[in-house]
């Protein structure tokens, strides 16, 4: 039976602690007993971790050997801000998918009332980041940034930039992942309801990045995050 696995609140040496939530749930919901053992997962390792002390406020672990984590391609949205209710939905699936770092940005066509009120979720955000990683079984949540403007967002670094955007006809998004050699480090910028402007199109463009579709079918912004962060891990795993 696969183990669970856990990020760690604090670790020591070859200690760790769950604290808080993680605690609670663990004690109370799943009913952890004194040795029983589960992944315990800080930074880029994972380690075997056994159950020395618990409470519900408070779970300690012995960490034991050190368990093999494949190398994945890193992947960083930058997502335009839209509707909460399915940005929350993006985020936890690109978690589950693999995505490295997500970055907020504002959009020209980004909802007044959303670019306001865009600061007070990322904590939100991070938690959902949170616990669909523990639940996909990585080693870390993704990097949730604060929000970006667009023009900073355009000169992020990458060894393969790509620009998702449905007016994109003459290059398919894996067509351009098997055309670039790369480090394994993609960026991909995915634009909001409604799509880029023109003037934010040229921005990407005068600053070297690729233009790509997703197919014919116009997505939801949220679809279209979930399926190229899908087709980025698929064809370049």
């Amino acid at each position: 039976m696969t183990r669970r696995r856990w990020i760690a609140d604090e670790v020591l040496g070859n200690h760790a602690v769950l604290v808080g939530p993680h605690a609670d749930h663990l004690s109370r919901v799943l009913r952890a007993r004194i040795g029983q053992e589960f992944d315990i997962a800080s930074g880029d390792v994972i380690r075997l971790g056994r159950i020395t002390a618990i409470t519900p406020e408070r779970v300690e672990f012995e960490l034991g050997a050190e368990i093999s984590v494949p190398v994945t391609v890193q992947v960083t949205l930058v997502l335009s801000v839209f509707k909460f209710d399915r940005m929350e939905w993006a985020i936890e699936k690109c978690t589950e998918l693999g995505a490295a770092r997500i970055i907020p940005v504002i959009a020209r066509r980004t909802e007044t009332h959303l670019a306001a009120a865009v600061r007070k979720r990322v904590q939100r955000w991070r938690r959902i980041a949170l616990q669909a990683a523990e639940q996909s079984r990585r080693t870390s949540p993704p990097e949730i940034s604060q929000p970006s403007k667009l023009k900073d967002a355009a000169v992020l670094p990458g060894s393969l930039r790509i620009l998702l955007s449905e007016n994109e006809s003459n290059f398919m998004l894996r067509d351009v992942l098997h055309s670039r050699s790369n480090d394994g480090d993609v960026v991909l910028a995915l634009g909001p309801e409604g799509g880029w402007t023109d003037e934010e199109l040229e921005l990407f463009q005068e600053a070297g990045w690729i233009s790509a579709s997703l197919g014919t079918t116009i997505l939801r912004a949220e679809t279209a995050a979930i399926a190229a962060t899908a087709i980025v891990h698929s064809e370049l795993a």
